[in-house]
């Protein structure tokens, strides 16, 4: 059964760059790892790092000398760390926070293949390093998922209780209703984001586009209206799923919620009253803590759902516009799986 799952997650949501858009080199000088199409910078490092699932994720690690905040950063579905670089870069600095962005299993130079399964564990990774490496606290750390990232993103989020903040960009429900409006989960399908947001403790800012054709807004919309601790969201007039960044609002409405997210919680709550600025938190339901270990086992398991710059242009355009290219590549498989779903209906 999981293998199937598997199979059926490759198929509709993984599309590394074929071949990569990177290599790994050293630097004759110091023997740092180096991206081959990037000189080496002061503040960036390029770190392998093992998974609890056999393989090695490529990483890279920027610093920023005003820092208060960490964002680790899931990208997209047909992405890899050469194209995010310069975006990586332009966010650290707009934004004044270390960021830490990596390749999962099978993307980049990361070895393995890309499964659902291993994104988890990839994110893992990434984080114990920030923890263990660099020192950030998990409340000074913020996640941000972008479409297929936002599931490693929720299942981590969902899993610990003191984050700063969580950005869900241009997220979906699962993998199963980014092709189908099915109104519950079933074991086949991936990434159940419906069932973890609800889980998650910290404000979310939800950001996708109004004319997203990959997948709807409405995907979107309901990350927000699920989401325990809202912050304002920013529905992009125009939007679609792969230029965000180019709009001006996107790193002004950012740079506002990384502010908001660093005061002190009586500071930033402002009961139902709106502010006169974009920035608006509601007060957060009461949280328990959650068991690191023990939390990933009713999270995996549950199947019922709970209700502009050139450089950034060059880094961005190929991400996550494969999604197009599924929905005729596995027909035959989403037949299939509409016909399960049907026997199930009526089972």
């Amino acid at each position: 059964m999981g293998g199937v799952t598997s199979s059926m997650a490759a198929k509709l949501a993984f599309f590394p760059p074929n071949p990569p858009s990177y290599k790994l080199v050293a630097d004759e000088m110091t023997g740092l790892l180096l991206l081959s199409t990037f000189p080496h910078r002061e503040n960036v490092e390029i770190l392998k790092l093992p998974t609890r699932k056999g393989t090695e994720v490529v990483a890279m690690y920027i610093r920023h000398p005003m820092a208060n905040s960490t964002l680790l950063y899931s990208h997209g579905n047909a992405a890899d760390l050469g194209q995010m670089y310069e975006l990586f870069v332009e966010l650290s600095i707009h934004l004044r926070v270390n960021l830490m962005g990596y390749d999962y299993s099978g993307y980049g130079q990361s070895s393995g293949k890309p499964s659902e399964q291993h994104t988890y564990a990839d994110i893992e990774a990434v984080y114990k390093c920030l923890e263990e490496g660099y020192g950030a606290k998990q409340e000074d750390i913020i996640l941000y998922g972008q479409s297929v990232g936002s599931g490693p993103t929720l299942d981590l989020a969902a899993r610990l209780p003191h984050l700063r903040a969580v950005v869900l960009h241009s997220p979906i429900l699962s993998g199963l209703r980014v092709m189908y409006p099915v109104k519950k989960s079933y074991w086949f399908d991936i990434y159940k984001n419906i069932d973890k947001i609800q889980l998650v403790d910290c404000p979310v800012l939800v950001i996708h586009g109004t004319a997203d054709e990959v997948v709807d807004c409405s995907h979107g919309k309901q990350h927000w209206e699920l989401s325990k601790e809202k912050y304002e969201p920013l529905w992009l007039k125009g939007g679609n799923h792969c230029d965000l960044e180019h709009h001006p609002e996107y790193i002004r409405h950012l740079k506002k919620f990384v502010s908001t997210v660093e005061k002190p919680p009586s500071q930033r709550y402002t009961g139902s009253r709106r502010r006169s600025t974009d920035q608006q938190l509601l007060p957060p339901r009461k949280s328990t803590d959650i068991v690191f270990e023990a939390s990933r086992k009713s999270t995996d398991r549950r199947e019922k759902p709970r209700h502009s710059t050139d450089k950034v242009e060059r880094s961005r355009r190929s991400v996550d516009c494969c999604l197009e290219k599924s929905r005729k590549s596995v027909d035959h498989q989403l037949e299939r799986g509409r016909k399960s779903v049907d026997r199930i209906r009526t089972g």
